[in-house]
C-alpha cells in the first residue's frame, strides 16, 4: 500500500505436496545434521520428485514480510549494546517500537539457529504493530552478523560457544526490559533454537520474566524447571518427534513446581509451521498461535 502500512500481498505459498520423509530430512538439515548438498542428494534418492520437494522447502524471504519497515505504526532500527560475558562483549539487535511515547510492554524475539534472518525481523515488526517494544537480537553479531543466507548463518552459529551465545541472549533480555521505552515487564518468544532458548531464559530470569511463548523449543534442564516464574504458552507441531519427546518430562516438572502453563499442539503441522517463508508454514495454525501469543503477552505484560 502507498501509505506503507503493509505490503500489497506476500508472495503466494507453494502448493507442491511434500513427502513426509523430505520434511524429516529438512529438519535434520536445519539442525546441522547435513549440509545443503547432502540434503538435496538424499532427498532426490528418497522418491521421484524428491529434489523438487527439497528445493521447495528452502526459505523464500520475500514471502515472509507482512509488516513493512515503513509502516507508520512502528519505528524500527538496529541498536548496539553491551553484553558482558558474551561472545565478544557487544551485541546488536533489531529494535521495533510502536508509534507513541510509551512506555510499552517489552518482548524479546529469539531467532532460530541461523541468526537474525528477515523472517525474525518481520516477527519483531508484527509485535511492534501490536503495541509491544520488541527486540530481536542477532546472536551472530559478534562474528559479523547474519550473513544474508541461512546456510552460512547456521554454520556461523554452530561455531559459537553455546554458553556465551546464551549470555548474549540473556543480556539482550535485560537490555529490552530496562529500555527507557519499556514498562519493565518482559515477555519472550522464540522459534526452534529460539524456542529452547526462551525456555532456558525463563528458568534463568525467574521473576524477571513475566510471560513466555516458546515455539517448538527444547525443554530446559529438568533441574531448572522449578526456577521458571513466567506464565508459559507452549506451542508444538503435531509431527515433531525430536521436540515433542521432551514434553512428558517437561510437563511433569512444570506440574511439580506449580508453574502456570498452557500447551497447544497444532494438528497437521511440522516443526517450523509458523515460518511463512517455507512450505512448512500452515496458515491457520500459525495465525491461531500468533493470536494466542499476542493475547498472552497483553494479559501478562500490560
Amino acid at each position: 500500500m502507498a501509505d506503507g502500512t503493509s505490503l500489497a500481498a506476500p508472495e503466494a505459498p507453494l502448493t507442491i505436496e511434500i513427502d513426509k520423509r523430505i520434511y524429516r530430512l529438512y529438519d535434520e538439515y536445519c539442525h546441522g545434521g547435513m549440509d545443503r548438498r547432502e540434503f538435496l542428494a538424499r532427498a532426490a534418492a528418497v522418491t521421484a520428485g524428491g529434489l523438487v520437494m527439497a528445493q521447495a522447502l528452502l526459505p523464500r524471504y520475500a514471502r515472509a514480510q507482512t509488516i513493512s519497515f515503513t509502516d507508520p505504526r512502528i519505528k524500527a532500527n538496529y541498536v548496539s549494546y553491551a553484553s558482558p560475558g558474551g561472545s565478544s562483549g557487544q551485541m546488536r539487535g533489531y529494535l521495533v517500537q510502536p508509534a507513541g511515547k510509551g512506555p510499552f510492554p517489552a518482548v524479546l524475539v529469539v531467532h532460530e539457529n541461523r541468526g537474525l534472518n528477515p523472517y525474525i525481523e518481520d516477527v519483531a515488526r508484527r509485535f511492534g504493530a501490536e503495541g509491544f517494544l520488541a527486540l530481536a537480537p542477532d546472536g551472530l553479531a559478534p562474528v559479523g552478523g547474519y550473513p544474508g543466507n541461512d546456510d552460512d548463518g547456521r554454520d556461523l552459529q554452530a561455531k559459537l560457544e553455546p554458553a556465551k551465545l546464551g549470555t548474549d541472549m540473556l543480556n539482550s533480555a535485560k537490555f529490552v526490559k530496562a529500555h527507557a521505552l519499556s514498562n519493565g515487564k518482559l515477555g519472550t518468544t522464540g522459534f526452534c533454537w529460539g524456542g529452547g532458548m526462551t525456555n532456558a531464559l525463563a528458568a534463568t530470569l525467574g521473576p524477571d520474566m513475566r510471560a513466555a511463548a516458546p515455539f517448538y523449543g527444547a525443554a530446559p534442564a529438568a533441574a531448572k524447571i522449578a526456577d521458571i516464574k513466567a506464565a508459559l504458552l507452549i506451542h508444538y507441531a503435531e509431527d515433531d518427534d525430536r521436540i515433542n519427546g521432551m514434553w512428558p518430562g517437561f510437563e511433569a516438572g512444570l506440574k511439580a513446581a506449580g508453574v502456570s502453563y498452557d500447551m497447544h499442539k497444532y494438528s497437521g503441522t511440522q516443526h517450523g509451521f509458523h515460518n511463512n517463508s517455507t512450505p512448512r508454514y500452515v496458515e491457520a495454525a500459525a495465525k491461531l498461535a500468533w493470536e494466542r501469543t499476542v493475547a498472552h503477552f497483553k494479559k501478562h505484560l500490560a
